[in-house]
């Protein structure tokens, strides 16, 4: 298995900034594939304002280079626009993908 590390970021936004949010979210997954250390990347909505961001890495160095990355400069500085509260984000481990 090539990724053995990931971040899940559940995000809660301003309901009416929810479908400015999604197209956002939807748009930087060209940042995303630019990440070489990024092995897989997703955007998910949970509910009508509740999205996640859950992102994998072969190693802690892909996983860094991806918190410096574009997605995370891009979504730093408007972030506070769009946020209804703090971001849950978690590094995690994966134990199995397919």
């Amino acid at each position: 298995m090539a990724e053995t590390l990931g971040i899940l970021a559940i995000l809660e936004v301003k309901p009416e900034k929810a479908d400015e949010f999604a197209g956002m979210l939807a748009g930087a997954v060209e940042l995303a594939k630019a990440e070489a250390g990024t092995v897989s990347w997703y955007a998910l909505k949970l509910g009508d304002a509740k999205f996640a961001i859950f992102d994998t890495f072969a190693d802690e160095d892909g996983r860094q280079a991806h918190l410096g990355g574009e997605i995370a400069k891009s979504m730093g500085t408007t972030m506070a626009d769009f946020l209804a509260g703090a971001p849950d984000v978690s590094f995690v481990e994966v134990l199995s993908a397919k």
